[in-house]
């Protein structure tokens, strides 16, 4: 490491030279500035996805819970699964354990855990499955799809209403 040795020699005619010097225009603090004006929006990072859950979670009352919210997962969301000791036993239960760290609310439930996803329906896991892989993976919740009869191509949004509705 070099050491550099500063000197005050010059200094005093640097500051001679300012004090002598015009005031400069003091700028308006209202007017934006150029840049600024040029500067494109900046989009916000979308942290929360809505979705509808194609048959819905059935709670100890009987209601039925369609609707939700899933989160973006953090690196930590996917760690903490592998050491889970359910996990070990059980590999297949680490989505269950995923699932029910991201998803922020299930209908009127906020406390989502993982006994809630073991007693989600086989379809709605598999749905939560591909939609946690949408959002972290491609940032959207669209899927490109064919129509069966008339094979056109179009896009749909997963977290939109029932199948059939507008």
């Amino acid at each position: 490491m070099r050491r550099r040795t500063v000197t005050s020699g010059g200094l005093d005619e640097v500051l001679d030279s300012l004090a002598s010097a015009p005031p400069a225009a003091p700028e308006k603090a209202s007017a934006p500035s150029p840049a600024r004006e040029r500067e494109p929006d900046r989009e916000r990072l979308r942290t929360e996805f809505d979705f509808e859950l194609p048959r819905g979670y059935v709670d100890d009352e009987g209601q039925v819970h369609r609707r939700g919210s899933m989160r973006l997962a953090t690196a930590r969301d996917e760690l903490r699964p592998q050491i889970d000791l359910r996990v070990k036993e059980n590999p297949a239960y680490l989505s269950v354990v995923l699932l029910s760290q991201v998803i922020t609310q299930l209908g009127t439930i906020t406390d989502v855990h993982a006994g809630v996803v073991e007693r989600m329906y086989a379809t709605d896991v598999a749905f939560l499955q591909d939609f946690y892989r949408r959002i972290n993976s491609e940032g959207h919740t669209h899927a490109a799809v064919t129509c069966p009869l008339c094979h056109g191509s179009f896009e749909v949004d997963l977290s939109g209403g029932r199948l059939g509705e507008s």
